[in-house]
């Protein structure tokens, strides 16, 4: 996709202005009077994503004017890289608010289609690089964004626990990654017992795995990411009903969020000894499958009654974040496709993150508003801990009665996480309606920001 964004400006490169709802009349003033007379008679407002396009007098596209409403939101670049006819494009001047680097972002992102089982005849517009654009860093965010909706999209006969680790490992492979897995019933060897048990009924090619990707100096900060991978989640023998069924292959959007941040970790050179955790598997059903009124024991040694076996991403994380905890890491960040609840209480658009260390919420925040990845921390609120008492074992995996699922999931999640900073990412990696630069499917939700706050810590 680099060829999208031009190194070099052609003569021919068609002009887009970006004007503001309150900057319209001034910017018609400015224009010539046969195009400020064909503006005023198209009805040119300047909303939010609106395009007006420019004849000249032979008949080719002259201009475009890319509407930016009140707002100014550089997303909508995407909007115009969506929907703009195949050319070569520059952006005239520069755009309040806006940076270079968002400019030519935005417009990369507008350009993704999944098209592995359906091909695209779409030629993608071009746009000249934005004067002062970071095109290496631009194109390192653009790779990762669309390598998690890329994953995400991709259905689970095709994106099974085999098919996980095999990305992870061409990832590994580019950037001189080491990556180890364990797989069936190794993990039981390994005291890895909860992720075999939400596995262990899946198809043998499919079979439960801990994959373990580590980069970088071993004197360097420890820093470890862990994601979901439950490569497809039937609810096990708590079946889920058809219409929660139909998009559970985006049930690893975890892993693929924490694989795109691996992957901008190692692209950028970060000063860390990274770890990548994921546990992949398929919460299927057969004779063999973990039952309600189970007791696991985990790798840290909890007992664990299982309340729901739909409540399945919490278990494989336990474990997976107990061994990150082993190694006293600088800092953990886990991915999760973890609960409705949190679907329930922000929607589609928000990342909810949780974390007991103000230190990496300022930073996150900061990140965020800069990277323009939305993020909402959430209260890891202590009294809901006896939501999780057990009669028989030290906790159930799932709080009965309804309330504060996803607080009560993090809070299992905490169990494991060992005492040092950590910070918990509850998605939903989907999105549900089209928006610019973000079509319908999967999307990476903060990657982007938890990037820009380990870049600050350390660049």
């Amino acid at each position: 996709m680099s060829d999208i964004i031009l190194t070099e400006a052609p003569a021919h490169a068609v002009p887009i202005h970006p004007v503001r709802k309150d900057g319209l009349e001034d910017w018609l003033n400015a224009q010539p009077a046969p195009a400020a007379a064909f503006a005023r008679a198209a009805g040119f407002k300047a909303g939010e994503g609106e395009i007006l396009l420019f004849p000249s007098q032979d008949g080719a596209l002259e201009r475009v004017a890319l509407g930016l409403g009140s707002s100014g939101d550089p997303w909508l670049f995407g909007g115009a890289a969506a929907e703009l006819p195949p050319g070569d494009y520059r952006v005239e001047g520069a755009v309040d608010g806006v940076t270079p680097d968002e400019i030519a972002l935005f417009w990369l992102l507008g350009t993704y289609r999944f098209t592995r089982y359906k091909k695209s005849e779409r030629k993608d517009p071009r746009l000249v690089a934005p004067e002062g654009a970071d095109l290496d860093e631009v194109r390192r965010l653009q790779k990762s964004t669309f390598l998690a909706r890329d994953l995400v999209n991709t259905p689970a006969e095709d994106m099974g626990p085999d098919a996980l680790q095999a990305e992870v490992e061409r990832v590994g492979r580019e950037f001189g990654a080491g990556v180890t897995t364990i797989v069936g019933d190794d993990l039981l060897t390994e005291n890895f017992p909860m992720i075999h048990a939400v596995g262990r009924a899946a198809a043998k090619a499919k079979a439960p795995r801990l994959i373990d990707l580590q980069w970088g100096d071993e004197s360097a900060p420890k820093l470890t990411l862990v994601g979901k991978g439950v490569c497809f989640d039937t609810g096990g023998l708590n079946i889920k009903p058809a219409s929660s069924s139909r998009l559970m292959k985006k049930d690893m959007g975890g892993s693929a969020n924490a694989l795109a941040t691996a992957r901008l970790v190692m692209d950028a050179g970060l000063n860390v000894r990274l770890r990548l955790l994921i546990p992949a598997v398929e919460n299927n059903i057969d004779g063999g499958a973990y039952r309600p009124g189970d007791v696991l024991t985990s790798r840290k040694g909890l007992t664990v009654e299982v309340d729901n076996t739909d409540a399945e991403g919490r278990l494989v994380l336990g474990d997976a974040l107990a061994l990150a905890a082993e190694e006293n890491p600088d800092l953990i960040i886990d991915f999760a496709t973890l609960t409705g609840a949190a679907r329930v209480a922000v929607g589609p658009q928000l990342a909810p993150y949780y974390t007991d260390f103000q230190d990496l919420s300022d930073a996150l925040e900061s990140a965020a508003g800069e990277m323009r990845d939305p993020v909402w921390r959430m209260p890891l609120h202590k009294p809901y801990f006896e939501m999780l008492d057990s009669p028989i074992a030290d906790m159930v995996n799932s709080a009965s009665g309804g309330f504060a699922g996803s607080i009560t999931a993090a809070l299992f999640l905490s169990r494991f996480a060992g005492e040092g900073p950590w910070m918990h990412f509850d998605i939903y990696a989907w999105n549900p309606d089209a928006r610019p630069g973000r079509p319908p499917g999967g999307e990476a939700q903060g990657p982007r920001a938890v990037y820009r706050m380990l870049k600050a810590r350390y660049g």
